[in-house]
Formats: C-alpha cells, structure tokens, sequence
C-alpha cells in the first residue's frame, strides 16, 4: 500500500467518523436492530445446516425473539405497575420518616442545621416561589408538547427495530460478503482475521454479559422477596439490568433497597438481610456467573469498562451507551495486533534485537521442516520385511532421518548381493547351496 493510499484510507475514516457522529440521533434504532441481528445471526446458521431455508430459519428465530420479549412484557408489566402503586402509596410515609427520623439523626451526628430541609420551610419555599411558578407554566405546557412530538418520535423508532432487524438477519451472510468484496486486496487477509477474532470475542461476551444480567436480577429480584421488600422486582431488574457496569447494579441496587426497607421495615434486622442479599449475589457474579459466562472475553480493566461507557454516552448519547462495550471489544482486539506488530518491529528492539528476531524466524522454520520431514517419512511405503511390522515412535528431528534413510539404503543392497553371490559359488567342495 503506497503513502497516497494510506492517506485516502485515513480520509475516508475521518469521513465516516464525522458522518455517523452528526447521523447519531437517527441511528439509535439501527444500531439496535443490528446488535439483534448479530445475536440471532448464529441461531439462524444452526437451522440452515439442518436443511432449512435461510428464509424459513429466520421466521422462526424471528418468532423466538418476539414470544420472548412479549411474553417478558406481560408478565413483568402488571408486577411493576403494582410495586409501583405500592411506592407512591408509601411516599407520605417515607417523607414522615425523612423528616421525624432521618434528618434529625444527621443532625446529631453531624452538628449541622437542617431546618431548610424540614416540612414546614419547604411549603413557605414553595408559596414564595408560586407565582413564578404560575409563569413557568406556560412553559412546561409548550414543553409537553414538544416532548408529545418526542414521545411519537420514540415510538416510531421502537416500532422500527424489529422491522429493521429481520431484514438484516436474512440478509446478514450478504451484507457481509459484499463488505468483504469492498477491502482491498492486499488488507483484505488482515482485516478477515482480525474481524474473525473480534467476531469470537464479541459474540462470546454480549451472550454471557447478557446472561450474567439477567442472572443477577433474578437472583436480587428473588432475595428482596423472601426478605421481605415490597419493591422486590423492581429493585432487583434494575440492579440486574445496570450491571454490564462493574459494581454500578449494586450500588444502585443496595442504595434502592435500603431506602425501601427503612421505609417499609424501619429495623436493622431486615436491613443486615438486605446487605446480605447484595453481598451474595456479588459473590455469585464474581466467582461463578462472570468467570463462567463472560470470562476475560475483551480482557479491559473495569475502570476501561467504565470510561467506554462514559465516553460513548458522551460523544453519541444513547447510541453510544448502547455500542460502547461491543466496539471497545474490536478495539482491543486491533490493540492486541498492532501490539504484535510493534514487538516484532525494529522500532521496539532496535538493531540489536534483529538477532532475536532472526532465531525465532529460524526456529519457526526449523520446526515447519521436522514437520515436512515427518509428514513424508511416515508417507513412504515400508520395504521388504518391513511392510507388516508396526510402526516406530515418531521422530522429530529431520537429520537423523536422514541418516538412517541412507544407511538402510546402503545396507541393504550390500546384504542382498553378497546373498546373491554366495549362492552363485557356493562352498569349495561342492556345488551351489543356498545361503
């Protein structure tokens, strides 16, 4: 690849980093069509090997996912809109608890006046501010719709992931050879492998981190219940559903349900159980659902994890939330390669590391050849007596093979013709005998 190549290559880079930057609001619900599309996309190969069409597969792969998220839908919906009924019903009797219990505790330990935070401050705050608050009606009401015409806008684009994404999965195969048709030549072999990899990568991880999500809010969901919390459910899906951000679930999860118990229980009994349900299902995430469903699938430290995340929500929104995890996994994946590169390359050992680049290359070869020489040996077709006995162990070295090649060759036409030559004589007294 020459220098002008390499400069359009870059150009063309920036130019579509620019482009996907400004089309971010538009592309939210392609991107998740397509994260979709790459999860179902295996399940759709498995049923075209058992000779279905591509078609056919993914109708039913198609119809999998639906049931699923509808089935979800259904049954979790009536159970959140009850806990929350119960939450609102509680909310008076979280603020009397704020309010006779909490603030005056802080302000005991602490030393600190909290009397602007107390009831009876905040309804002379708030009249205060009620004819200001009369003009900012106005406001919120032409805000509302404006967020109507946002709220329609949102809809339209969850009515048009699943569109988008049984199109892309049944010409997911196409769109890819057509991509690959697209490379280059002389990159093309690079850019498969390295796509091979992130593909294994990727795929592994969304799979497990997904799993591991839905595990944990189960395992909180179910623990809160037989403690004792109302918000149960709730509480344990959200702590379940943020938890692709190391100890973000819970945090949030253990804040949410604290408040919750005090509220509802008000004794330090229930809140050690609390305490004790977060603290096993972290053990569980640590040492049985992580190592065993995700694994080191991207290998990044979790404050990495965290900088993605922060960093995609804050160049993409929520676009950039949703591919942080799967991009920094290709990310790493160039990483490890060019890493490759730069330990192999004269600018990490300089010229005094050529000899050691030379002996790997050497013994790289050297061991390419053993197996050459193996390879023929055991293909050659056994001689003589030879031909029925058992095979020897394996050699691994091409020299000796050699050598004894040669020796057999030599040794045994001596054998044969001196045979030959004493049944032409024979012994002195006699005629020919055979040897």
């Amino acid at each position: 690849m020459t220098d002008t190549h390499k400069w359009q290559l870059l150009a063309l880079t920036v130019l579509l980093g620019g482009l996907l930057y400004l089309l971010a609001p538009v592309l939210t619900p392609f991107a998740a069509a397509a994260l979709f599309a790459y999860l179902g996309d295996p399940l759709v190969d498995r049923l075209e090997a058992r000779k279905l069409s591509r078609g056919t597969a993914v109708g039913i792969v198609f119809l999998l996912m639906t049931l699923v998220a509808v089935g979800a839908v259904l049954l979790l919906i009536p159970m959140l809109r009850t806990q929350m009924a119960a939450f609102g019903e509680k909310l008076p009797v979280f603020a009397e608890w704020v309010q006779n219990t909490a603030l005056p505790w802080i302000e005991v330990q602490t030393g600190f006046s909290l009397d602007h935070l107390k009831a009876e401050n905040l309804v002379a705050l708030a009249k205060d501010y009620w004819q200001e608050a009369g003009q900012a009606a106005g406001q919120v009401f032409t805000h509302l719709s404006r967020s109507s015409l946002a709220v329609l806008g949102f809809l339209a684009n969850l009515a048009l992931i699943p569109v988008v994404s049984f199109y892309l999965l049944r010409d997911w195969d196409v769109l890819l050879g057509r991509v690959r048709e697209l490379l280059p030549r002389t990159v093309e072999p690079t850019v498969v492998k390295l796509a091979g990899e992130a593909d294994a990568v990727l795929g592994s991880f969304l799979r497990g981190q997904i799993s591991v999500m839905l595990s944990l809010g189960a395992i909180y969901s179910i623990g809160l219940w037989l403690v004792g919390v109302d918000l149960a459910l709730l509480i344990g899906m959200l702590a379940g559903l943020v938890s692709f951000v190391p100890y973000l679930g819970m945090v949030i999860g253990l804040g949410a349900a604290l408040i919750a118990t005090l509220v509802q229980h008000g004794d330090l009994f229930h809140i050690v159980l609390v305490c004790a349900v977060f603290g096993a299902g972290q053990m569980v995430e640590s040492f049985l659902l992580t190592p065993w469903l995700v694994g080191d699938k991207i290998g990044m430290h979790p404050v990495a994890v965290i900088f993605a995340i922060m960093a995609g929500g804050q160049l993409f929104g929520f676009l950039g939330v949703l591919l942080a995890l799967p991009v920094a996994a290709v990310v790493m994946v160039v990483l490890r390669w060019l890493h490759a590169r730069y330990t192999e390359s004269s600018l990490y050992g300089g010229d005094g590391d050529q000899a050691h680049r030379q002996s790997r290359r050497e013994v790289r070869a050297s061991a390419r050849r053993a197996e050459d020489t193996d390879a023929r040996i055991e293909a050659q077709p056994l001689r003589g007596a030879k031909a029925n006995a058992a095979p020897g162990p394996r050699v691994t070295t091409a020299k000796p093979d050699a050598a004894d090649d040669s020796a057999d060759a030599s040794t045994t036409p001596r054998e044969g013709s001196g045979k030959r030559r004493r049944r032409r004589r024979g012994p002195r007294g006699g005629g020919e005998q055979p040897a």
